[in-house]
């Protein structure tokens, strides 16, 4: 099976890397070419010019790369995927982007004679490193049952959410719990240092229980530490929420928490927070 990658980022690069060390013929394209061309030495793979070329002769195409115009331009430009797909290819989209995008996709792809689905990720750069993500998918189940065994190379569950589209409303549901989650965490530990609480023996008794969540488990002491370089940014959190919130307006959807948990972000950002990971948002109560 010949594939490609369009998009090495923090994300696509070493899940591109997985695909090549299973066995794959991995054909790569980044809009640096010398990333591209590091990843095809370093996974003796190949590497192409653009994302036409790259997906020539493949039979599953994945992007993975940054908003709704960048998928656009990397899959329907001039130079994009759509034109040198062959008959019955596949075009997996990791990017996590718009619902509405996904349907247009989907159609423009199937005119040309291919499937589509929308698979956006959690787990951030931790989790495609060590092949650990979560996927949500949204598409037909043939298409779904033929891509997933490649998928599951870099994540630990894959999941077909229902028809096209429904991968990135998953996601979205994903972002809006962990928004409100962080923000409670934050306050929690801010709560805790005021206290002048034994943080570490509180989470070890509220880890415990009903509070437990893997940010508390893994970002409690990087949090009262002040260091927030660890995973997804802020700027990419926030891109992620306004998706959301569109959504939310789109149907009608009461997210106000969701709405005031970017406003903080945006807070965290004009501070020159935007590459702080999530977790930063203790910051904001901190003096």
């Amino acid at each position: 099976m010949n594939l490609s990658f369009i998009g090495l980022g923090v994300m696509g690069y070493p899940m591109a890397g997985f695909l090549a060390s299973a066995g794959y013929q991995v054909t790569v394209f980044n809009r640096t070419e010398s990333k591209a061309k590091k990843w095809s030495q370093e996974f003796n793979g190949s590497y192409a010019l653009t994302p036409l070329e790259a997906s020539k002769n493949a039979d599953i195409i994945f992007t993975c790369v940054g908003n709704d115009d960048d998928v656009r331009q990397v899959i329907l430009g001039p130079d994009g995927v759509i034109h040198g797909l062959k008959n019955d290819a596949i075009v997996v989209d990791h990017t996590t982007a718009s619902s509405v995008l996904a349907e247009e996709l989907d159609n423009h792809i199937s005119d040309a004679g291919g499937s589509f689905i929308d698979a956006p990720l959690s787990g951030g750069q931790a989790g495609a490193e060590s092949g650990q993500l979560t996927i949500m998918v949204g598409g037909e189940e043939a298409i779904f049952t033929k891509v997933s065994p490649v998928m599951n190379n870099y994540a630990k569950a894959c999941t077909l959410i229902g028809g096209v589209g429904s991968g990135q409303k998953a996601k979205m549901v994903n972002q809006i719990c962990i928004a409100g989650l962080v923000q409670g965490l934050a306050e929690g530990l801010h709560f805790a240092k005021r206290e002048k609480l034994n943080i570490e023996a509180v989470i070890n008794a509220i880890s415990k229980g009903a509070a437990q969540s893997w940010q508390m488990e893994n970002r409690w002491q990087t949090m009262i530490e002040d260091e927030f370089e660890f995973g997804f940014a802020v700027e990419w959190m926030r891109k992620d929420l306004e998706i959301a919130l569109d959504e939310a307006n789109r149907i009608a959807a009461n997210i106000k928490v969701t709405a005031l948990v970017n406003e903080y972000y945006k807070e965290i950002e004009s501070i020159g927070g935007k590459r702080f990971d999530t977790s930063s948002l203790i910051k904001r109560l901190e003096p």
